[in-house]
């Protein structure tokens, strides 16, 4: 007992002062973890570090709230963790306890809605989602090209200068804010780190529901019509970080069902899912990539899919992994550790739907392991909508294997050799048809560069490369388009806009950071006609006129802001989501934090357009 209680202490001991400048990131706390402590909780089946046969698995402390691993751990620690716990970082151990538990220490009293003051009135209901301006999803339609008409919108090219806070609301107790709103029947719908998701009226900012996932939620909310369940016309459909996909009465926060994605332990639901004729369809990344290249990790054994849901019942019609063949063992590593391969494929994007031609358009991501034998990974396909059977696939970044943490001077053995650059497509392809009838997706990939290829069969109509030597997270969301050009920013600091036809350049707009605060404009981009809006790393919301690119106006968010519902709130950076407009407002979250390098918040804003400056 007495050498247990040893190899426990020693073990925790490396796992929280080692761990303690990467555990705040989320990337660095994954990674450490296994580095650090899946030695001793390793998943049922694998082996097990000496004396530790009865450590519980990660399975069954993901089953326990981040509040109770926490106590475990600093609160109340077992004889075993006493030696360490007492000089630990509280950082580091929020770290792991919220990792295991999938949301923020103490979300869910900070975060029950009933204990707002700004709760809605029993007149302020849904209405027909359908009808009415909405912002329903990653995109304004299902074409992902971020572009809202004038009429949807309520605000002109001139009003913009004129925009002006109308209302602010603070997520309790989170720590960033990476959900884009959803607008829709009235109300606005998005979630948080904290697992809640919230509806509040759009026009008054007061909370008409909330709801407590399993995990943090951060994409962008789809509602549509329900069937079969009683009482219920309309739901909200989203997916957790845990590969959870739920639908909620969208008017009452009722859930109606709750299904998993994926069984993978690491499967997660980043991109936003994407509604259409009753089905949904969900994009499944995973945060294995951050944790493959612990030593101790049996790297690794995902597979990026997409997967068709009924919506009224959660059923899955399809499911298409992007990576066909099913990994296998390799080798193992001087630990003895079974290494597998192939691997990865993540979709980190809302997939673009193709109602005309039945297809549905997705970017991939990179492969976590070697040999990489797909050549899915880095690529742009189309898939039957129907069916989920691939119909075209082009590979812009071949042999691209990639790990969080593996490019250092002594990485670990789990690590790709000949690290790859990392060069996913992240953002959602855009569709846009030409003048001369030809349809086309758009795809900007983390290097800076920006393909467009027929949707017929990815031929490669024009290539664009934005910045002047190639990086990754050069575009990271996304962009947008109206019927004349696309729009990119870059993580190097500036805003672009193509001829949609030809890819030429037409403008570029550096972007000056406000000093001391992080360059970068890597959120998705958002168009209205005659304006580009784009989300700063230093915190700035900023317009541009679509002709030229001349900025017409600002907002700094990072700053205190009063909110509807007395909490207190902040904004940061935006790396992430960009900004919803319908209905004569703006929506906007503040306070992506990214891996780390970002400002944090808690705080969605609200603008709203100044009606004398209807005309020029």
């Amino acid at each position: 007992m007495k050498t247990r209680v040893l190899f426990y202490a020693n073990v925790v001991a490396a796992l929280l002062f080692a761990a303690a400048a990467s555990a705040q990131t989320a990337s660095g706390t994954i990674r450490s973890f296994e580095e650090h402590c899946a030695t001793c909780h390793r998943n049922a089946g694998v082996a097990r570090a000496a004396g530790a046969e009865q450590a519980p698995d990660i399975d069954a402390l993901r089953k326990l709230s981040p509040d109770t691993v926490f106590a475990a751990i600093a609160m109340s620690p077992t004889p075993a963790h006493a030696q360490a716990v007492a000089d630990a970082s509280d950082v580091v151990k929020r770290g792991y306890a919220e990792f295991l538990g999938g949301r923020k220490i103490g979300s869910i009293p900070a975060g029950d809605p009933k204990a707002m003051p700004n709760q809605c009135p029993a007149s302020a209901k849904l209405t027909d989602p359908s009808t009415g301006p909405s912002w329903n999803g990653w995109s304004a339609d299902a074409t992902n090209a971020r572009f809202q008409s004038a009429k949807a919108a309520g605000i002109t090219a001139a009003q913009v200068p004129g925009l002006k806070l109308k209302w602010a609301f603070g997520l309790p107790n989170a720590a960033s804010m990476y959900s884009q709103p959803t607008v829709a029947g009235g109300r606005v719908f998005f979630g948080a780190d904290t697992g809640y998701v919230y509806a509040l009226d759009a026009k008054t900012g007061c909370v008409a529901w909330g709801f407590q996932a399993a995990a943090g939620v951060r994409n962008a909310p789809s509602v549509g019509p329900v069937k079969g369940r009683a009482g219920s016309s309309y739901a909200a459909y989203f997916g957790d970080l845990r590969g959870n996909v739920y639908a909620l009465d969208a008017a009452t926060g009722k859930a109606l069902w709750i299904v998993s994605a994926d069984p993978h332990p690491l499967a997660a639901v980043t991109g936003s899912p994407i509604l259409h004729k009753g089905r949904l369809y969900v994009p499944l990344a995973s945060r294995e990539e951050a944790a493959g290249g612990g030593p101790d990790y049996p790297c690794c054994t995902f597979r990026g899919s997409v997967v068709a849901l009924d919506a009224d019942t959660g059923k899955q019609i399809w499911k298409t992994h992007i990576i066909s063949e099913e990994p296998k063992p390799t080798k193992k590593n001087s630990r003895g550790v079974q290494l597998y391969a192939p691997s990865g494929g993540g979709i980190w994007d809302t997939p673009t739907i193709d109602d005309a031609r039945g297809a549905l358009y997705i970017g991939t991501g990179d492969a976590y392991s070697r040999p990489v034998s797909a050549t899915t990974t880095d690529a742009v396909m189309a898939l039957d909508l129907a069916t989920g059977k691939p119909r075209w696939t082009v590979q812009h970044t071949p042999d691209d294997a990639w790990l969080v943490g593996c490019e250092t001077n002594n990485p670990s053995e789990n690590c790709p050799a000949n690290i790859g650059p990392d060069w996913d497509f992240g953002d959602s392809p855009i569709m846009r048809t030409l003048n001369d009838g030809r349809a086309i997706v758009i795809s900007g990939q983390k290097s800076g560069e920006v393909y467009a290829q027929d949707v017929r069969d990815g031929k490669v109509i024009w290539k664009a490369t934005l910045v002047e030597k190639l990086a990754r997270g050069e575009i990271t969301f996304g962009g947008a388009a109206d019927d004349q050009r696309v729009y990119f920013g870059t993580r190097s600091g500036a805003v672009w806009a193509l001829d949609l036809k030809t890819g030429q350049k037409k403008w570029t707009t550096p972007v000056a950071p406000i000093p001391q605060r992080q360059a970068g404009q890597t959120a998705a981009l958002t168009v209205i006609p005659g304006v580009v809006f784009s989300g700063g790393q230093d915190g700035v919301l900023r317009a541009f006129a679509a002709a030229d690119g001349k900025q017409v106006w600002e907002f700094d968010t990072v700053r205190d802001f009063t909110t509807t519902n007395g909490v207190a709130a902040r904004g940061g950076a935006m790396g992430a989501p960009g900004p919803t407009v319908a209905g004569g407002m703006l929506f906007l979250g503040s306070g992506y934090t990214g891996l780390g390098n970002g400002r944090g918040g808690n705080v969605l804003l609200a603008f709203e357009a100044d009606e004398s400056r209807s005309t020029r």
